[in-house]
């Protein structure tokens, strides 16, 4: 990504605005996408931590993320610096390449969004929502904004001086959500009855629509990251749409052939995966390739959705076996299928490229995944000391929409805006409790 100033392209920003509305669209997506995952009890409180997310990333993006994210380099290709601060020094007439900086800035920013937003499917049903709060700034800044300026930032170590490639976010977005995710579940331990309840989705349609919503944001997260209106983005818009749809039809194969019957939940997942599988290769691979990618990612992430099972760690909504598992296979197969016509010269294995590129992403996912995992890990078990992570046993049980937010996803009684409080403005967690 050049900062060199070529003057803006009308083309290029109408381009970029519109992908740019896909992408913040993404996260109301990924809302309803867990809302209709977890059991009616959890409903609103998986709303709340997606929509939450959209207005503290956003406050220490402007304040200090856009410029520690893309500012010059200071340390080795570690961080940037902040020079921007505040977004201080950037105008209309700012321009990034072809597109106004600020544009630039704000299009990144809808990533640093979904991406915190991500984690939040690993803890559903048990975290407090006031540290839900403090959490999402800190993480977002000391986690996703790092191994952003290490990917796309100028002089940043993934990009460029070890050579691994990365299109639209395999490692700032779906690597490190998902070594996240799997940090916090681990903090916070499992729900109450993992392995022994079904906890099943309370509203598959819901999830449904969910899903396609974030099919809809994703070709603006991948085909918006070309930032500009062109070949490549029409390549990276293919491709991403062709990864969905094989990893639809993986997941579906494998349910029919483990489980007897393909599931709407296992249409919605095998979508996902294919669409968090493509997102690094989008801009690297042929069509060929992205059909194989979405196909692997589909497979493969409809067994690791149980490795939980077997590990005994509670991600509740399955961030690990998608977006981790998903973003590391979408990672790892640009070594195998990077074509020069779409990297400008970078070869695959299969291309006659040899192992070094493939050598040079299993670097980059190692070293991102670990510095996620670990920082994540640090940062929930100091949060945990201080202000307690996990919900009561009992606002758990009762569910935490009538603990933490005084409603229900199916009674319109509500506590605040005016309204009394009393037995018959809010159900009682009786009810709660029966009708979860």
């Amino acid at each position: 990504m050049s900062f060199a100033a070529q003057g803006i392209d009308t083309g290029d920003t109408a381009w970029l605005l519109a992908a740019t509305a896909l992408v913040l669209l993404m996260t109301p997506g990924l809302a309803l996408f867990y809302g209709g995952m977890v059991r009616t009890k959890s409903v609103l409180n998986m709303l709340m931590m997606s929509f939450v997310s959209i207005a503290l990333v956003t406050v220490v993006w402007l304040a200090a993320g856009y410029s520690l994210a893309f500012g010059d380099d200071t340390f080795g290709g570690l961080i940037g610096n902040l020079k921007h601060a505040g977004m201080s020094g950037l105008g209309p007439d700012s321009v990034h390449g072809t597109v106004p900086t600020l544009l630039f800035a704000t299009f990144q920013l809808t990533f640093a969004i979904i991406t915190a937003a991500l984690i939040s499917g690993a803890i559903a049903d048990r975290a407090k929502f006031g540290a839900w709060l403090v959490f999402v700034p800190v993480w977002a800044l000391l986690v996703y904004v790092p191994v952003a300026h290490w990917v796309w930032g100028p002089g940043g170590w993934v990009l460029d001086r070890l050579g691994a490639l990365d299109f639209a976010g395999g490692l700032p977005v779906e690597i490190t959500s998902g070594a996240s995710g799997l940090a916090l579940a681990l903090v916070l331990g499992p729900r109450l009855g993992f392995k022994k309840d079904a906890m099943r989705p309370h509203n598959l349609p819901m999830v449904v629509l969910g899903a396609g919503l974030l099919w809809f944001g994703w070709f603006g997260f991948n085909a918006g990251s070309a930032l500009g209106a062109n070949g490549l983005a029409a390549a990276a818009f293919l491709n991403t749409l062709a990864a969905g749809c094989t990893g639809l039809l993986g997941w579906l194969f494998v349910e029919q052939k483990r489980d007897g019957h393909p599931t709407t939940l296992g249409a919605a997942s095998g979508a996902v995966a294919g669409l968090v599988a493509i997102t690094p290769s989008c801009g690297s691979v042929s069509l060929l390739g992205a059909l194989v990618v979405g196909l692997a990612a589909g497979v493969v992430c409809s067994y690791a959705v149980g490795w939980k099972f077997k590990l005994n760690y509670d991600d509740s909504l399955d961030v690990v076996g998608v977006h981790l598992v998903g973003g590391v296979i979408g990672t790892l197969l640009i070594g195998v299928f990077a074509v020069k016509e779409m990297t400008g010269g970078t070869e695959g294995l299969l291309y006659g490229g040899g192992l070094a590129q493939l050598g040079k992403q299993l670097v980059a996912v190692v070293a991102v995944g670990a510095y996620a995992f670990l920082v994540t890990y640090g940062i929930g078990k100091l949060i945990d000391k201080v202000l307690g992570f996990r919900a009561d046993e009992e606002h758990e049980h009762t569910g935490l929409d009538l603990t933490v937010h005084a409603e229900t996803a199916y009674d319109h009684g509500v506590l605040g805006h005016g309204a009394p409080v009393g037995a018959s403005s809010v159900p009682s967690a009786q009810k709660v409790k029966s009708q979860a």
